[in-house]
């Protein structure tokens, strides 16, 4: 995998440690947006990190972001599928968006997200059922997203819709936050991620203008299979990974910790505690393994980088699940405890199997993959 460079990295691990962990408890039991969190990632420049050079950004690729992203995953899952978020729409803005909003992103002066999922065509996100239409002079949206990672925070959304006339399955706009005829009727109160304030939004009759369009009419779907789908899926395979390091750090410390008095031992003495220990070290190294791999296919521009892109999401989401699981099982009743720090996370993980594209949806994209069938 990528590294940051060392100066980057001293900077992310000290937001990391000083800002992003401290809130991390209190993130999630008032489900409250991490705000310091992002504030002090932006003061940091780190939502300029994939930004080009021109406008002010650190250009680095998605090997860097996944970085970013894991590394604050392992202290914030809400905080991190954030970060994720706004790198999956900083990489469309960086090559369809106007300088002026490109600047702002390098400046830390503006949070991305994707508004792509909708209650109609539900995880199959590449094909919205929301309409734009030319009405003199200006374009009119009308939609229903079911989720939308930082509703209410966000700067702008980069937004999908049908093509007005072109041939195609979709079109993507610039729409900012706060434009007239946007509405979030409900905020998000969820298992996990509970910070993450991802929720609904609606638009009725929401002008933009032909300018706001990102890319064009019609070219929507390959702008997500090209750009949105390789920077998400990396970046949701980083936020796994993320919170796998966290669980398994914290239930090893838990089972060198704990001990049985009458015995005069430790549960790491046990044989079978160990071994399940080990398998959550190895389940997670794998799953680093593979993303390392999928962000190398992409970088280099390897004939295998779509399966590799495909591969990384179902394989950390659902080695997530397993090994989320067997935090939970290692650190038994003590694992409901909030200061053992295991069932947080456990919580968040349970996400990405499910964020569009979801881990199905993947394993047959996958399957048609090596079996040479369109995925389309």
């Amino acid at each position: 995998m990528a590294q940051l460079d060392p100066e980057t990295q001293k900077i992310l691990d000290l937001v990391a440690t000083t800002v992003v962990a401290p809130h991390a408890s209190d993130v999630d039991r008032d489900k409250a947006f991490p705000r310091a969190s992002m504030d002090a990632l932006a003061t940091a420049g780190l939502l300029g990190l994939i930004s080009s050079r021109g406008v002010g950004g650190m250009e680095q690729g998605p090997g860097a972001a996944a970085a970013a992203v894991q590394r604050v995953a392992r202290e914030c899952g809400s905080t991190g599928m954030v970060l994720a978020m706004h790198y999956a729409g900083t990489a469309v803005l960086e090559k369809y968006g106007p300088e002026a909003i490109r600047r702002d992103i390098a400046a830390g002066r503006h949070l991305s997200t994707l508004a792509f999922s909708e209650a109609g065509s539900r995880s199959h996100f590449w094909a919205p059922t929301s309409t734009a239409r030319s009405v003199d002079g200006h374009v009119e949206l009308d939609a229903e997203k079911s989720w939308v990672t930082s509703a209410g925070f966000a700067t702008a959304y980069v937004w999908s819709s049908r093509p007005i006339v072109a041939e195609g399955a979709s079109t993507l706009w610039l729409v900012p936050a706060n434009t007239r005829g946007l509405a979030m009727p409900r905020p998000y109160d969820g298992l996990g991620l509970r910070g993450n304030d991802s929720r609904p939004v609606s638009a009725t009759r929401v002008e933009v203008k032909e300018t706001q369009r990102l890319g064009a009419d019609g070219e929507g779907f390959a702008i997500m299979m090209g750009t949105v789908l390789p920077y998400f899926n990396l970046m949701s395979a980083a936020f796994s990974v993320g919170l796998m390091e966290a669980a398994t750090a914290a239930t090893a410390a838990h089972a060198s910790g704990t001990r049985y008095a009458h015995l005069d031992s430790s549960l790491a003495d046990l044989p079978t505690i160990r071994a399940f220990v080990a398998r959550m070290r190895v389940r997670t190294d794998m799953a680093q393994a593979l993303l390392s791999d999928a962000i190398d296919a992409v970088s280099s521009g390897r004939e295998d980088a779509m399966l590799r892109v495909l591969e990384c999401k179902a394989g950390a989401g659902e080695t997530a699940l397993d090994v989320l699981q067997l935090a939970m099982r290692v650190c038994g009743g003590a694992a409901y405890r909030k200061d053992v720090g295991v069932e947080r996370h456990f919580r968040d993980g349970q996400a990405a199997s499910v964020m569009a594209p979801t881990t199905d949806q993947l394993y047959d994209f996958i399957g048609k993959a090596v079996c040479g069938l369109p995925l389309f």
